[in-house]
């Protein structure tokens, strides 16, 4: 986070929050850190991180997005903080975004593997009367798509 930019935008009720937040990732390039409730009173913080260019955007929207909906109670851009606030933002109460954990893979269990039953392939029968071949009929074909010759197989009597 160490030079990164921080907003930092203080509505009241989750509803203007989350228009905040929608509002200024919509609006430029930044990321959700999460949100932080108060111990009372019904403020929500919206926490984001990014370049000081694309979070002074971003709070304007989210400012004006989120008054359309509720009260913004206040609002601030912090322009590259600095190394030792990162306990601050990302502190337990922080609920949101979340860093993914790695993943270890189950232990599969020894499965039973049914056998598919044998698949039959029907048989047809074939007129066998009148023999031909692939070649035969491609040298009856006409080399001029225009004109029109025999059509293949047994001819009608």
């Amino acid at each position: 986070m160490s030079g990164q930019s921080l907003g930092l935008i203080e509505t009241v009720g989750m509803a203007a929050a989350v228009e905040a937040a929608d509002a200024a990732m919509k609006s430029a390039n930044v990321s959700l850190v999460g949100y932080e409730l108060t111990k009372g009173g019904g403020m929500v913080t919206v926490k984001l991180e990014g370049e000081i260019g694309a979070m002074n955007a971003a709070v304007a929207a989210a400012i004006s997005a989120a008054s359309r909906v509720g009260n913004v109670y206040a609002h601030k851009v912090i322009a590259r903080t600095a190394q030792n606030i990162e306990h601050i933002i990302h502190s337990r109460e922080t609920v949101g975004v979340v860093q993914p954990e790695p993943e270890t893979p189950a232990p599969v269990a020894a499965q039973q593997v049914e056998e598919a039953p044998a698949q039959t392939i029907p048989v047809l029968q074939i007129d066998t009367s009148h023999s031909a071949s692939c070649m035969d009929i491609a040298d009856e074909t006409p080399q001029d798509p225009m004109k029109k010759g025999p059509r293949p197989g047994p001819k009608k009597k």
